[in-house]
């Protein structure tokens, strides 16, 4: 296994762990050259799980392309790492779930968008002007009005003036 931060080849093994579900082992390790640990996983590489792309082509589903937009999307954002995990493995299990082995690029862009929009409102415009391709600044402009106008039924429960006018009196 190569070393994230020096690219030395050799290290060793310090911890080892199946997850929960017992589909991957979870390896800590540590750099024989400078000494940082890192975490790598292993899984059984069976049969491949397709996306459909909009053009039609068929592309093997990559956990590592999810989450490496999803950490373009919440750069300089606090969104914590765990949750974008979340929401790859809820993506993959997505995919996994499919009974023809396959799902369209645009199912699986609306369930990380509607995951995202939960955590982080700037993360999810962000994500969502690639993903959705917006034509020209009217479309992005139309998404930004959909975001603030579901976000305004969440902010009113929170107001405070019912309680005011009740304690006024």
């Amino acid at each position: 296994m190569k070393c994230p931060f020096c690219g030395f080849l050799e290290d060793k093994v310090v911890d080892s762990r199946e997850s929960k579900e017992a589909e991957s082992i979870r390896r800590r390790r540590e750099c024989l050259k400078c000494g940082k640990r890192f975490t790598t996983y292993e899984r059984i590489d069976e049969i491949p799980y397709m996306v459909v792309k909009k053009d039609g082509r068929r592309e093997k589903f990559d956990r590592q392309k999810v989450l490496n937009g999803l950490l373009r999307a919440c750069e300089k954002r606090p969104v914590p790492i765990s949750k974008l995990e979340q929401i790859v493995n809820e993506a993959e299990s997505f995919v996994i779930e499919s009974p023809e082995r396959e799902r369209k690029t645009s199912e699986v862009g609306e369930l990380i968008m509607s995951r995202l929009r939960r955590y982080d409102k700037v993360a999810y415009v962000r994500f969502a002007s690639v993903y959705l391709d917006f034509k020209d600044v009217q479309e992005f402009m139309s998404e930004l009005k959909d975001l603030v106008k579901t976000k305004e039924p969440e902010t009113k429960p929170a107001k405070a003036a019912p309680k005011e006018s009740r304690s006024t009196q």
